[in-house]
């Protein structure tokens, strides 16, 4: 049977042999390039986008394919699944030379942690190429652990099992969930050893190497720009922005061609607003919104110390160097309208006064529309059709008896959907029902749940199967939770990827309910909280 959107529907045969398979033209070596070539010595770049350098394969003794994404194989690169499990693929992402390829490590700064940082760049990642698959598609491919660049600074190029697992799991179940995100083609392993302080705790450990192949329509970022404009290379930045245009933003060319760099900006700010949103309405944390962090086409990109939220807490912070919670999963909405106007900076060079008046109006409106954005996607949770006020009162009032009752933010939605309203304060109904079981623990809870009967009740004719099936379409019932990721990174540490291919398998579908699964626990209480199925509250 064909996949819908594979090359067979099209008469393409997939490509079974990595030898056969050929990049098509890099039209990224249009842009500048730094003079110097192949020199990996860490080095401050000027009047180049792209560096171009080779990767630094893995020794090939005991390299080993981890997991691959048939989706991304099949309709993203034409290539047979069958392909990943050869040594030609194996070394093809472990980083030997390829046919047709011209390796591009990409300059750009970025603002961390709200602190403008220079030059930063891919310091262990490589472009390979591109390649414009059977449906007309352009992807950028690039590896992420694959050596030093002029950009590594004290770095050693390498990425670590462990987060390289991570990425490749949340990319690939992001994806799934409906998320726009870079996606991950495959992961290897081999026998090098990095050293890594995990913990910032001052204890260095040895771990393995880990290759992650990625593609993306494009990697560039907000600070591909604002390093350009910073060091006053304006003509390159135009050049970026032209290219960014042509190659992502066509129609822009046709409709908007005097006004064309401020509609851009525009089209950015949007889209970055509405992905927020849809993090938001996941539970999703980023961990590290810097702008080099922020893509300019509104996709995840550089998963690093993220997380989902589990125990509902509006403060929630993954990443340990982040002490002082900037970047908390409730303010990852005002952090990216500050990366946005940090933007606007790297376009102002090429706006007219009415130009920048409209930019300054945009940024001005965009908080705006991200809470109207976000109420709306947060009602279709709660299965709610019409826009009606009070529902911020009822939306704010459940995350505040969740927080306030450690419930689970995804299961509750969930478990909201699978009990009528007319039995949710029924104990003997709830109690099966774990994370709705915290919740009514809450002193607010009848009176919640007589405001959203009542909520319910107002939009016309009721129908219960109809708003659980809604419900169910936006409100995931797994999602990668940072327990999964940790047992399956200990079985992989002792060359067990069993874990691995299972969450991956699992997440690919992850609003509906799955045997293996139900079997892993994966949709159960954490296993480490001691409230697991011991709720001690009256009905």
């Amino acid at each position: 049977m064909v996949s819908r959107g594979s090359p067979f529907a099209s008469g393409n045969a997939l490509t079974t042999d990595i030898s056969a398979w050929r990049f098509s033209v890099n039209t990224l070596c249009s842009l500048p390039l730094d003079e110097i070539k192949n020199d990996c010595t860490p080095r401050h770049v000027r009047m180049g986008i792209f560096s171009e350098v080779n990767p630094t394969p893995l020794a090939q003794d005991e390299v080993k394919l981890i997991a691959a994404s048939r989706d991304v194989l099949v309709n993203v690169l034409d290539m047979d699944p069958a392909i990943s499990i050869t040594n030609g693929f194996v070394q093809f992402v472990s980083g030997c030379p390829v046919t047709n390829s011209t390796p591009l490590a990409h300059r750009y700064g970025g603002h961390q942690f709200g602190k403008w940082c220079s030059q930063l760049g891919d310091g262990r990642a490589h472009i390979l190429g591109e390649y414009i698959n059977a449906k007309g598609e352009r992807w950028e491919l690039q590896l992420k652990g694959s050596g030093l660049t002029p950009y590594s600074r004290d770095l050693d190029g390498r990425a670590v099992l462990r987060s390289s697992i991570r990425e490749f799991l949340c990319s690939e179940a992001m994806y799934y969930l409906g998320v726009e995100t870079t996606r991950s083609a495959a992961l290897i392993v081999g026998s090098d050893a990095v050293y890594r302080d995990q913990f910032y705790s001052g204890q260095i450990r040895s771990e393995r190497a880990a290759i992650l192949l990625r593609v993306a329509p494009s990697w560039f970022r907000f600070g591909s720009l604002e390093i350009l404009a910073r060091q006053g290379e304006l003509l390159h930045l135009k050049m970026l922005v032209d290219y960014i245009i042509e190659n992502h933003f066509n129609d822009i060319n046709l409709l908007e061609v005097e006004n064309r760099y401020v509609v851009l900006f525009g089209r950015i700010a949007h889209r970055t607003v509405e992905l927020a949103v849809r993090w938001q309405s996941l539970g999703f944390a980023h961990g590290v919104l810097n702008t080099d962090n922020m893509s300019i086409l509104g996709l995840t990109i550089d998963y690093g110390p993220f997380g989902f939220v589990e125990a509902y807490d509006s403060k929630f912070v993954p990443n340990r160097s982040d002490r002082f919670g900037k970047y908390s999963l409730d303010k990852q909405l005002d952090v990216v309208l500050w990366n946005l106007e940090k933007l606007s900076a790297a376009f102002e060079p090429f706006l007219d006064e009415n130009q920048r008046l409209y930019a300054s109006n945009v940024l001005k409106m965009l908080g705006g529309y991200g809470r109207r954005k976000l109420r709306s996607v947060m009602r279709s949770k709660l299965g709610l059709i019409t826009d009606v006020e009070e529902d911020q009162q009822l939306l704010a009032m459940l995350l505040s008896m969740m927080e306030e009752t450690g419930a689970d933010y995804t299961m509750t939605f969930r478990q909201l959907a699978l009990v009528n309203p007319d039995t949710m304060i029924d104990y003997d109904v709830i109690k099966n029902h774990w994370s709705l079981s915290r919740l009514m623990c809450h002193d607010y809870y009848a009176s919640f749940v007589e405001f959203y009967r009542r909520r319910l009740y107002s939009e016309g004719v009721y129908n219960d199967a109809e708003r659980k099936e809604r419900m169910n379409a936006v409100n995931p019932l797994y999602v990668l939770r940072n327990w999964m990721a940790q047992s399956a990174i200990e079985k992989a540490e002792r060359n067990d990827f069993s874990e691995v291919v299972l969450i991956q398998k699992i997440l690919e579908t992850p609003y509906s309910e799955q045997i293996e699964a139900e079997q892993h626990g994966y949709a159960a209480s954490p296993p480490s909280l001691a409230y697991r199925l011991r709720i001690s509250c009256s009905s």
